[in-house]
């Protein structure tokens, strides 16, 4: 490949990684409602939400799709759990909003493919919130403390 070939490749590459950043960034402005798995209303609305929007493909109990860490025939993730055997609660809340509200793809950048689309379209951020604080409700105990005390920037 002609090295001014590889340069415009890999500036294209920056800039995609940049934008899902600056998405990500933008994401945090809108963090002010926040998780809160305490908050009875917030925790049922995002259980009907959750049921609506998220439970096909990260299941009605939360478990994910089977083999969640391998990727698919079409070089795609399936949906990973989102009770305590996933990932979800090792990242901070913010992440987890931006993810939700623009969509994987959107702030991994580089070509990254996901089934998962953005919710920014489709959920309120009240909405979104709602979700992560039910999802955080089911999570034991241990997580939920291990998770309010983790460092979360």
């Amino acid at each position: 490949m002609a090295p001014h070939r590889r340069l415009v490749i890999s500036g294209f590459v920056l800039a995609a990684g940049l934008g899902g950043v600056a998405l990500w960034l933008s994401a945090q402005d809108m963090a002010a409602s926040g998780m809160d798995a305490g908050d009875a209303g917030k925790v049922a609305l995002g259980e009907r939400v959750y049921a609506g929007h998220c439970a096909a493909c990260h299941g009605a109990k939360l478990e994910g799709q089977p083999n969640w860490r391998q990727r698919g025939a079409n070089g795609r993730l399936p949906a990973p759990p989102q009770d305590e055997t996933g990932h979800t609660w090792h990242h901070p809340p913010d992440q987890l909003f931006a993810i939700t509200k623009f969509g994987p793809a959107a702030l991994a950048g580089g070509g990254y493919l996901s089934d998962m689309p953005g919710f920014g379209g489709t959920l309120g951020d009240d909405e979104i919130w709602a979700v992560l604080s039910f999802i955080k409700s089911r999570w034991p105990k241990h997580i939920r403390e291990r998770y309010d005390t983790m460092d979360q920037h």
